[in-house]
């Protein structure tokens, strides 16, 4: 079973993008789960949300 949250370091490592740029996505990403009513950590981006917004999945092992 895989972590529910994706770190800065697994976000950068995925997307091929600096830490600053990731931690923009990932505030990003968790203003829209906030606005959904879902609770959301600081420093943390859901796994399932973050791969449906990127790649269309809802995981990173390509079940849906």
């Amino acid at each position: 079973m895989s972590k529910m949250f994706m770190n800065v370091k697994e976000v950068m490592e995925v997307l091929e993008v600096s830490e600053s740029y990731a931690y923009k996505l990932m505030k990003r990403l968790n203003r829209e789960l906030q606005a959904m009513g879902c609770q959301t950590i600081a420093g943390k981006v859901d796994r399932k949300y973050f791969y449906e917004q990127f790649y269309g999945t809802k995981s990173n092992d390509g079940r849906n």
